[in-house]
């Protein structure tokens, strides 16, 4: 087994903490350090048994420098420019010299685990079983689920065969009918009752072997772009012309609808933290938030608190109290009933700025 963590998105949805140069997954959120080197940290140890070498991290090249400042042991594969995840695994599956039965697991870098020995636990069974073969598949795809437990209209859905359910070296799963895009509210609350549905959380095992072959049938053009520009040195000229688009748009649901899809069940604590609402929760501050952009016009109460820039050439962060308006030139944050958790939202700032001036 071995892991390939995507690195990349600029994560307009936390702005203005996150920026194009210092994205979502370099940010250190927490004191535990940022959510791509607790991505590297939770596979690598003694829980999988794998080491630095069997981790490689897929990131553009204007990020190259903050991955390998972060987690300076594990490989690196640089993309001349971000081309979505189709581009990243096709370049991953060619790059990395392994076996074609060897389980290659695709984390993406900038999601927060809870339970991460549980997350562990559900790795190894669907690399040791799953990935393996299940439901007569020599060799499925297999992507993980995270259990739903509200109606989130932000989050792709994975529908199962409910009726098929294996349980498959200790782990919950299913051949998968097909993906849903992200839906509308009421479509959200049915998808909420409906058993065995889970929220598509962008994590995928499969044998290298299997995802080459599932490249070639359904996504053939991004395979042979990459392939060429690996095999000519001119990877900056494969990915000018490469098509940009999602693996699971070019590969997982024509692959679903082929029926060579698996999906294995996980409740682990997970949460993508994508949005200030979610990321204030997970510091265990009160409130909600949202993005206002510039030039948006907004205004702050007497319980909220604004996150913002300051004009100066550093454009350092600074927390403004409500009552406010807010019309800007640069992106802030509107933090709605958070003044509770004042100090909470200080340290998160205090920790991000810390870090504005190295890696």
């Amino acid at each position: 087994m071995y892991v390939v963590i995507m690195a990349g998105g600029g994560g307009t949805r936390l702005w203005p903490l996150s920026s194009p140069e210092r994205p979502k997954p370099f940010l250190r959120l927490f004191e535990e350090g940022t959510l791509f080197q607790r991505s590297v940290g939770r596979v690598v140890g003694p829980g999988l048994g794998l080491g630095p070498a069997d981790v490689t991290v897929v990131a553009a090249g204007a990020y190259a420098a903050l991955a390998r400042a972060q987690a300076p042991g594990v490989g690196l594969l640089e993309e001349p420019v971000g081309r979505n995840t189709a581009a990243a695994i096709a370049l991953a599956t060619l790059a990395i010299d392994r076996p074609d039965d060897e389980v290659m697991v695709v984390l993406p870098a900038d999601h927060l685990i809870t339970d991460e020995a549980g997350f562990r636990e559900v790795i190894r069974a669907a690399a040791s079983g799953l990935a393996r073969g299940a439901f007569g598949i020599a060799a499925p795809l297999v992507t993980l689920g995270v259990r739903v437990d509200r109606p989130a209209t932000e989050f792709g859905y994975l529908i199962p065969d409910l009726p098929a359910r294996q349980v498959v070296d200790g782990l919950s799963a299913y051949p998968l009918e097909r993906f849903e895009e992200k839906p509308d509210p009421d479509r959200a609350v049915a998808l909420q009752g409906q058993p065995g549905v889970a929220w598509n959380a962008g994590m995928f095992l499969w044998q290298r072997g299997a995802i080459r072959a599932a490249l070639e049938r359904f996504a053939p053009d991004i395979l042979v772009t990459v392939e060429a520009g690996l095999a000519g040195d001119r990877l900056g000229d494969a990915y000018d012309a490469v098509r940009s688009t999602s693996i699971d748009y070019a590969v997982m649901e024509p692959a679903a609808r082929a029926g060579i899809v698996a999906m294995g069940a996980m409740d682990v604590g997970w949460s993508d933290l994508g949005s200030w609402t979610a990321l204030l929760g997970a510091i265990g501050a009160t409130g909600t938030g949202r993005v206002v952009q510039a030039g948006e016009s907004a205004a702050a109460g007497p319980d909220d608190l604004v996150v913002g820039r300051d004009a100066d050439p550093a454009g350092r962060l600074v927390l403004l109290d409500g009552p406010r308006a807010i019309l800007g030139l640069t992106p802030s944050a509107l933090l709605e009933g958070v003044r509770p958790s004042r100090a909470r939202i200080e340290a998160l700032l205090e920790r991000v700025s810390r870090q504005e001036t190295r890696p």
